[in-house]
């Protein structure tokens, strides 16, 4: 799991900075929107809708924009889409089991572009439940190390329900149950620790170790799912070393 998130820090630091800003903006939009329909505008009393403008705030979308899809999720605004979650199994190069989280106003458009970034990339859509059993859904807080040590971290969300704290590089990854998150989230905050998203995870039980040329292949197909406009988060099985993240750059 560490060489995936590792992974995925790295790329989550340079997305803020490339050309796919405008579609990851869109991407927390959604998110802030569907929270605000499913439980409420207030963030105060909405817990999920919280951490849905805290990541977007943290990723430098302008307040206006967070605003706008508070007022289209809770109804004070016109324009709110119909969104759906929708999960899709398949399997990436080397075997890798992947799921894939979609929030979209389409169906047919998502599975089509799901199917089609799969099949082009050495992947291949699986039967529901075939990939699923081998993730857990988990809460997931990333702390940036700035200054802060891992027994500081550790001693802030130990009797909030932390499961583990693992060293990611750049940054801590404090593991919980879904139904702890919050808890874990508010003694970071209560020991004036900054984190950098708090959110619901699948995380795997197994992992593939993949070479170099394997990590290239499931690195592009996962660059391909995520350039979809439908998919919000793509989860998968597989570990690289820190010599062939090195390698692959």
């Amino acid at each position: 799991m560490s060489g995936h998130s590792k992974w995925a820090t790295t790329k989550h630091k340079k997305a803020v900075i490339d050309a796919k800003r405008g579609k990851m903006f869109a991407k927390l939009i959604k998110n802030v929107e569907v929270a605000a329909r499913t439980g409420g505008g207030d963030p105060a009393g909405n817990p999920t809708l919280y951490d849905a403008i805290q990541k977007a705030k943290k990723n430098s979308v302008p307040n206006d924009n967070i605003d706008r899809a508070v007022k289209r999720g809770s109804g004070l605004e016109a324009g709110g889409a119909d969104w759906q979650t929708i999960m899709y199994e398949g399997y990436g190069p080397n075997g890798v089991a992947m799921l894939i989280e979609c929030l979209t106003d389409n169906r047919n458009r998502a599975a089509t572009e799901v199917r089609t970034a799969l099949t082009r990339n050495g992947g291949s859509l699986a039967d529901a439940g075939s990939v699923s059993y081998m993730f857990s859904r988990k809460g997931v807080v990333i702390v940036p190390k700035a200054g802060t040590s891992e027994d500081d971290v550790m001693m802030a969300v130990l009797d909030a329900g932390a499961e583990e704290v693992n060293d990611l590089g750049e940054a801590y990854e404090v593991v919980s149950e879904p139904s702890d998150l919050i808890a874990v989230r508010t003694a970071l905050q209560d020991a004036g620790i900054e984190y950098e998203s708090a959110e619901s995870s699948l995380i795997p039980s197994v992992n593939v170790q993949l070479d170099e040329d394997g990590a290239r292949k499931v690195f592009k197909l996962i660059d391909v799912l995520e350039d979809c406009d439908d998919v919000q988060n793509v989860f998968a099985n597989f570990d690289v070393s820190d010599e062939v993240m090195a390698a692959v750059g």
